[in-house]
């Protein structure tokens, strides 16, 4: 296996623990769509290289180096995402697409050179921080969970949501992006979704979805 499968794996974890999940193998299967007999085969070779260990209730943690390796690719990955939709004019769908096929390419020269040219960005387009800039991760909480008519502001789309292309575009396409102003809506009597007003639009929204969009009070703006 390459190393940039490797690193597939490594960046899955390390995406899986920073969102607050337990990473369990079969949950790095589902979010990566392999199957549990490959994830196990990967998985004995990045605890064989000293990437991974396995905890006693089984959850996967990223050694020091596993972590630095992930930050690594990671970065590389979100400032390219930041370059094709700011400078190529991609959609979010297309960008995450195509910086994942340019990440294991990019030198540190390049990868420094970049960062500069976007004047060392705080944030993927998603507001998902880039390692190494000297940010901290906005607080929030998701739209499901947020007060009714209330400004908010979008901060992030939590990184899990990533891997679901049409949802990305959705987001994009809605104004559900970071920066922009949206409100909860008092729910209806047995409604089911959750109801927002973002652009001038009302969408409803599955309670899974919107808990991938996360906000806070515009009062509490703060630097990222």
């Amino acid at each position: 296996m390459s190393g940039s499968a490797l690193d597939t794996y490594l960046e899955a974890i390390y995406v899986l623990h920073s969102e607050g999940e337990q990473v369990l193998s079969s949950r790095v299967a589902d979010y990566l769509g392999v199957s549990r007999p490959t994830v196990s085969q990967t998985l004995q070779r990045l605890v064989g290289q000293g990437y991974v260990e396995v905890s006693d209730t089984r959850e996967l943690v990223l050694t020091e180096e596993g972590r630095k390796r992930a930050e690594a690719i990671i970065r590389k990955h979100r400032l390219l995402e930041r370059w094709l939709t700011d400078v190529l004019g991609l959609d979010w769908a297309d960008a995450h697409v195509e910086a994942a096929r340019l990440e294991g390419s990019i030198s540190p020269l390049v990868e420094s050179k970049l960062n500069e040219m976007l004047n060392h960005p705080a944030t993927c387009p998603h507001g998902n921080v880039i390692p190494g800039n000297g940010h901290a991760v906005p607080k929030g909480v998701g739209l499901d969970e947020a007060p009714p008519n209330t400004p908010l502001e979008v901060i992030r789309i939590v990184e899990v949501a990533e891997e679901d292309l049409e949802l990305l575009r959705f987001f994009h396409r809605t104004g559900l992006v970071p920066g922009e102003t949206v409100q909860v809506n008092e729910p209806e009597p047995y409604a089911a979704g959750v109801t927002v007003t973002v652009r001038g639009q009302t969408l409803s929204l599955d309670p899974a979805v919107a808990h991938r969009v996360q906000v806070r009070p515009k009062s509490m703006r703060q630097t990222a």
